[in-house]
Formats: structure tokens, sequence, C-alpha cells
């Protein structure tokens, strides 16, 4: 029986094996298929992500109009109105020093004194000398009279009468030289008192009592050095690219350290009119008025010009320029992301940012801190997280 019941069970279809077959295939390419797109799909993406990261980031900022007046700063080295150095002019011993640094003096205020006991021996010797020749001119001029009456009747000759009166204008002579010799003692004499040439201060005394001074002293150096800082000079060297724009009437603003946030006013009143060829500046002479005295010679000083803008320059940062060999450029980006260099002519360095004369207008876009590799043609990412 149950042999019969194996004999009635039906066998497997071959056509049912072979659908099965086919539909595990179809299933394990679907699975291959599926990775393989998958893993295209993720390498695109690398990829994608990979030739992002490898463009250059820049950001970009927008070019603005150069201001109609622009400043230049510069260091400047104030100088006293007038200075004098004093020197003896007789030599002697200090006897007296009457004003010490930072005296305020007036125009011919005695500053010190100095005793001359050979100059006064050769004044005494000089008055001597005008004694002998007055009295040897009073006998010449008394002699000369006489003979020149006894030549009226004859007494004398002519050639006597000559003499004597060539005699007197000899002795005559003689008096006058003496009287100024005698003089220039005096003149000289007049210096043993040490006075001030102008009002002003005293910035340097080197005079102690006792030294010797004057010709014939070991050293020579000044007794007392007079300072009139009522007003100050400021010398300031400029490039010569601003030498053009240095016209007398300037106006100037200066600060110095010692006055911290205080400024004053100068003007130009004058350059050298010549480059210095080691230094490639022009120098410049200003005036300021210094009320209270407040600004000292031989200090420093920042001194600030207002220079007219040039007519339609632009002003870009530093920062954005480019040095090739064919000039100063500067990047711009366009629609496509891709850089293109822009020659320019620059004006005035302004420190941070520079004036350029040609090659930009207002509004235009250009790269900041742009890499020192960047080209024309070079494919960039603009970073729009960042506005200039």
């Amino acid at each position: 029986m149950q042999s019969e019941r194996l004999a009635e069970t039906p066998a497997a279809s071959p056509r049912g094996l072979k659908a099965a077959g086919i539909v595990a295939g179809a299933l394990a390419l679907a699975v291959v298929a599926a990775g393989m797109i998958s893993r295209t799909s993720d390498t695109s993406r690398a990829q994608a992500w990979s030739d992002a990261r490898s463009l250059p980031t820049v950001h970009l900022i927008p070019v603005r109009g150069a201001d109609a007046n622009g400043q230049l700063e510069l260091p400047g080295t104030m100088a006293a109105w007038n200075t004098a150095h004093i020197f003896a002019r007789v030599p002697g011993y200090v006897r007296s020093w009457d004003r010490d640094i930072g005296s305020a003096v007036g125009l011919g205020t005695p500053l010190g004194r100095i005793d001359t006991p050979e100059l006064d021996q050769q004044i005494v010797a000089a008055r001597a000398s005008l004694a002998r020749a007055r009295a040897g001119a009073g006998l010449a001029r008394s002699t000369a009279a006489r003979w020149n009456d006894l030549l009226t009747d004859h007494s004398v000759s002519q050639q006597e009468a000559d003499e004597k009166n060539g005699n007197l204008a000899v002795q005559v002579a003689t008096v006058r030289g003496a009287e100024a010799d005698l003089g220039r003692l005096l003149a000289m004499k007049a210096y043993a008192t040490i006075r001030a040439p102008f009002a002003g201060v005293v910035t340097a005394r080197n005079a102690d009592i006792g030294d010797l001074v004057g010709p014939g002293a070991s050293s020579q150096q000044p007794m007392f050095t007079i300072a009139d800082i009522s007003r100050i000079r400021l010398y300031v060297s400029v490039p010569q690219n601003y030498a053009a724009a240095m016209k007398p009437g300037l106006q100037a603003r200066l600060t110095v350290p010692d006055y911290p946030g205080r400024q004053f006013t100068a003007r130009l009143v004058g350059t050298s009119d010549a480059i210095n060829p080691q230094t490639g500046t022009l120098q410049v002479q200003l005036v300021a008025d210094n009320p209270g005295q407040v600004l000292r010679a031989g200090g420093y000083a920042q001194v600030s010009f207002d220079l007219p803008g040039s007519t339609g320059a632009v002003a870009i940062p530093s920062s954005a320029l480019v040095f090739r060999a064919a000039g100063t450029q500067v990047a711009t980006v366009g629609a496509d992301s891709k850089v293109r260099l822009v020659r320019v002519t620059l004006g005035r360095d302004l420190g941070s940012t520079v004036e350029v004369l040609s090659g930009l207008s207002p509004g235009m876009r250009i790269v900041d801190n742009p890499p020192d590799s960047i080209a024309t043609g070079e494919a960039v990412h603009v970073d729009e997280s960042r506005h200039g």
C-alpha cells in the first residue's frame, strides 16, 4: 500500500526548476547592479567633494571711490625758531655765570662774565700809545704852524715847511691808528660779559667758575646755548611720489608723545627743492606756533598732511595687490568663477590702503589677499559667507 502511494506522487516538473533558477539569477543580478550603482554614486560624490576642496577659496571685496582728501602721516623733527651756541670771544677765566638751563632771558640779558687780565693790560698799553701819539701830533701841529708863519716872510724854505706839514699828517694818522687799536680792544673787552643775542630759553650751560675759555683754551665748546621756542620749525622727509603736493601754505597737523590726544597746527613754508639720492625723499620745513612753549626743540612729532585726492581714483586695500613681472595687478572673478588679472596704475600709498588711478572703477569686486600662485583662467570658489 505504501509503495502504491509513493508511486502515485507526481515527479518535480523540469519547467518549474528552470523558472526558479531564472528568478534566483535575476535576484543576484539585481543585488550586484544595486551595489555597483551605490558604489558609483559614492565615488561621484567623493570626487565632487574632492574637486570642490581642491579649488582655492577667495574672498571678494568692493572697490570704493577714493576720498576727495587723503592723509599722509610721516615722522618729523622739531627745531627751535632760532638757536645760538655762544662761545667765548675773548680769552680768560670764567668769573661767574648768571643764568642756568631753563632760564627765560631777554635780548641782551647777561649770562656770565669772564676775567681777562691779558686783555686788560693790552688796553692799558693801547691807551698809553694813544696818549703818546696825541702828544706827538700836538707838537707836530704847533711846529707846522710856526714853519708856515716863517714861510710867509721867507725865513724858511718851502721844502722845510712841507716837511713839517707832512710830519703833522703822519702824526695825525698815528693818532687815528692808536684810537682804532684802543677801540678794538675795548670792543673785545665788551665780550667779557656774555649776553643773550635774542629772547629765549637757556637750553645748555657748559661753563663753570674758573674755567679757561676763549681762544687758547684746550677745548672750545659753547658756554651757553639759547633757543627761541616761541615758534617751532619742523623738518619732515617726504617720499618722492608726494613731492609735487608739497606746496608752501599746505596745512598739517602734528602730535607729540608727551601730549597724547592733543593736536597742533603747522604750515609748510618751504622745501629743499631737491631729492636726497640716498633716501629718495624731499625735505620740507613747516612752522608751528608754540603757545605755552609746550613743544620742545629736538623732539619727535608725527605730522599728518591733508593732501588733495586724485580725480577718478579709487581706493583698495594694499593686501589686494599682486606684484608680477608684468606690473602691479589685482584679481577679479567672473560669472564663470574664473580669475582674471587686471593691471592697475597706483597713486598715493596711504598705508593700509592705496590709491588706484586706472584699471578699476567703483563697484567692482576684487580678490582680497589673493594666493601668490593665482593666475588668469584659474577656477576658484567664492566665499559668499563674508561680505566686503
